[in-house]
Order: structure tokens, then C-alpha cells, then sequence
């Protein structure tokens, strides 16, 4: 105590004298002091009281912006309890005059940020960074400087499992990303992109984006396999269908998913066999919290999606089947078993119909071949169509083919 006494009555001595521009080397002095001071208690209350000083409006605001940016270069040095502080307290003081010192604020808030995310308070440290005004303050930030502080702050709000904050910050970055050309951001960008898909449940767009990831010289290559592993991982959980079939498809060919573990379940969706649930033990533990949710039936996202793929790929191997026996074969209720397979059917994921009376779902197999008959006789057709209308129009030219053709 006796320490910041002794500081504030230097202080008082140089801002009664005017406080001008040359005094910067005796404010300068003063604060090299307190940083010597062994006792960290001491350095916190000495700063606490020279921070005070030197925001005050009889100081001139040359000295004040400098004096504050030496204080917030220092923070990064001290222990963390004596920087938050001392951060916390000069964000407090300065609130007041807050537009006159915008730089120094926010190298302050960036670093405040860190020290709250070394302890693993997510949300505290995307709070600090979201008062760093961006687009409403007076300083003009660099499109890189911005787009770097929307992405850190989508990401901590991921990292506290809010989705929606995390989203809202992604969206204000996607504005600024086009207009960027730092590679490393851009891959950034992407990856928390495909994060907020992650977490809202668009599998299969997270999975695409993972995908693209996997593929980009820049990023590490254990990072590259990390991405491919959650590109597979989000298209086993997407919702059966001609999106998700695609997507199993690229990442079967993909020779270095089989180095990833529980490709066998991947393998087993691709080629449309039954998965039994005591195969997904594996999985299940390779899973995120998020991923692990439960749907409003009471089921997990893992087991509705290996339901609606076993759905799938029961209707290769069947043209129709009782509920009684679907329900034993997809190891659920005969209820739930008529009530994924009509909500299935209802978004066009399956093609049949239900006969309710007789409790029999009957498949409807997709059969390629007559459609692309059918087509060619279309085309057909309209070839034909076109001959006899040049026929009609200009009867010596069909002549004068025909006969070149007779003679050869």
C-alpha cells in the first residue's frame, strides 16, 4: 500500500505541473518503477494508479495514448491475474474517454481474450473481444485485422456450444472474406464455417467443407486427415439420401480414408448393407458432445441416421416388407419404423408407399434403364421431327442427300 501511495504522490507532482508533452520521460520513468516492483500486488495497484493519471483530461492526450500503449505492450509479460487486473481496470477508466484511445483498447481487449481463453472461459473472452468497435469506431481497422477478430469470436461462442453466436459472427466474416487475400485467414474462415454447419446439423454441407479442407496444401497433413476424419464422420450422421450417397461415394474412392478408423462403417454405408448397432461402439466414442444430442423421438442423431440408411438399404433387398418385420430388422419399434419410413418418402429420400390396412411399406426401385430408353426414344423423335420439317421446306435437298448416299 505504502508502494502506490508513493506512486500516486509522483503522479500528482507531474500532472499538477501541466502535464505536456515533455514530461513523457518522467511518466515514462514512473511506470518503469512499479514494473520493477517485486511484489506482484504492488505492480497491480502501482498500475491501477498511474493508469488512472494518465487518462485524465488535464494530460495531454499525446503522452496519454503513449504512456497507455507501453501499459498495454507490458501486459503481455506479467502474470495473468495481475494483467486482468490491471486490464480490466484501464477499460474501466477509460470508458469514459474510450474514442480517444480505440488502438490502445483494443490490443488491450485481444489480449484480455487470451488470458480468458487460457482458462477455458470461452464465452467471458468473446465478450471482451465484441467490444472492440469494429465497424462503428472512429479508427479505420485493415479488412485482415477485422476478419481475423470475427473469426476468433465465432470460434470461442462454438467452443462454449453456442452455435447461433457462432453463426452471427461467421456470417459477418463471410461479408469480409472475399475482400482478403491472407491465405492463412481464408483457410481459417473455412474451417469455422464448416464448424457452424457442424454444430446447426447440416452434415452434409460441414461434410463437403471438411472435404475441401482435406485437400489444401497449406494445412498440415495430420490437420488434412483430421478434416477428412470429420468429413466422414458428418456423412455418416447426415440424413439418408441422394445428397449423403454422393458424399459416401467421394469419400469411398478416397484411397486415404481407409487408413481413418471405422472406415468399415463408412464401407458398409457406401455399398448399402445393414449395420447392426453393436458395430458403432467404435464410432460412438469418436463422436463431439454436440454430435451426441438426441432427436425429439429420444433417439441420438447416430442411431436416426443408421436407421434411415438401414431404411435404405432394406429397400434393395426387399419390394415390400410387414413393419412388424422392419421394426425387428432396423432393431426399433414397428411404430417408429412406419413413421421414419413415411416422413422419408414424404421428402422424396425413398420412393414407395404405405398400405396402413395391411401394415406393409412397398418399395419403389428406381430402374435406370427404362428412363434412359425412354429419353433416347424422345430424342429420337424429335430428330425425326426435324427431317420432316426440311423436308417439307426443301424437298431438293433431302433428294439431292439421298441420292449422294445411294451412290456411295
Amino acid at each position: 500500500m505504502a508502494f502506490a501511495v508513493q506512486i500516486r504522490q509522483q503522479l500528482q507532482a507531474l500532472v499538477s505541473s501541466g502535464g505536456s508533452h515533455k514530461d513523457h520521460d518522467k511518466y515514462r520513468a514512473v511506470l518503469e518503477s512499479i514494473l520493477k516492483a517485486g511484489n506482484e500486488n504492488d505492480v497491480a495497484e502501482g498500475l491501477q494508479a498511474f493508469i488512472e493519471a494518465i487518462v485524465k483530461e488535464n494530460v495531454s492526450l499525446v503522452i496519454s495514448r503513449q504512456l497507455l500503449s507501453d501499459v498495454s505492450t507490458q501486459l503481455t509479460s506479467m502474470a495473468d491475474g495481475v494483467a486482468k487486473t490491471v486490464a480490466h481496470f484501464t477499460l474501466d477508466k477509460v470508458q469514459p474517454r474510450v474514442i480517444s484511445f480505440e488502438e490502445q483498447v483494443a490490443s488491450i481487449r485481444q489480449h484480455l481474450a487470451d488470458i480468458y481463453e487460457r482458462e477455458s472461459s470461452w464465452r467471458e473472452a468473446a465478450a471482451v473481444l465484441t467490444g472492440i468497435p469494429l465497424e462503428t469506431g472512429q479508427k479505420q481497422y485493415s479488412v485482415d485485422y477485422k476478419l481475423e477478430t470475427y473469426l476468433k469470436i465465432a470460434r470461442l461462442y462454438l467452443e462454449d456450444d453456442d452455435p447461433v453466436q457462432g453463426e452471427a459472427y461467421i456470417n459477418r466474416a463471410s461479408i469480409l472474406q472475399a475482400e482478403s487475400k491472407n491465405e492463412q485467414l481464408l483457410i481459417y474462415y473455412k474451417v469455422c464455417y464448416a464448424r457452424v454447419l457442424d454444430y446447426r446439423r447440416k452434415f452434409i454441407e460441414a461434410a463437403q467443407r471438411y472435404n475441401e479442407l482435406s485437400y489444401r496444401a497449406i494445412i498440415h497433413e495430420d490437420e488434412r486427415m483430421e478434416a477428412l476424419k470429420k468429413a466422414l464422420i458428418c456423412t455418416v450422421l447426415a440424413s439418408a439420401g441422394q445428397q449423403r450417397s454422393r458424399m459416401l461415394g467421394t469419400l469411398f474412392k478416397d484411397e486415404r480414408c481407409q487408413k481413418l478408423p471405422c472406415y468399415h462403417i463408412l464401407e458398409k454405408m457406401h455399398l448399402d448393407r445393414i449395420i447392426r448397432h453393436n458395430e458403432l461402439t467404435e464410432f460412438q466414442n469418436m463422436l463431439q458432445p454436440h454430435q451426441q444430442a438426441t432427436t425429439s423421438d429420444g433417439s441420438t442423431i447416430l442411431d436416426r441416421a443408421v436407421t434411415e440408411h438401414n431404411l435404405l438399404a432394406a429397400s434393395k433387398l426387399y419390394n415390400n416388407i410387414t413393419f412388424s418385420e422392419l421394426g425387428a430388422l432396423l432393431q426399433i419399434s414397428p411404430a417408429k419404423a412406419e413413421k421414419i419410413a413415411s416422413q422419408m418418402i414424404t421428402e422424396g429420400r425413398m420412393n414407395g408407399y404405405i398400405d396402413q390396412i395391411d401394415g406393409i411399406l412397398h418399395f419403389e426401385a428406381r430402374d435406370v434403364l427404362p428412363q434412359w430408353d425412354k429419353q433416347i426414344q424422345s430424342l429420337c423423335f424429335q430428330v425425326n421431327g426435324i427431317i420432316e420439317k426440311i423436308n417439307i421446306a426443301h424437298p431438293e435437298w433431302v433428294a439431292k442427300v439421298m441420292d449422294e448416299q445411294m451412290m456411295q
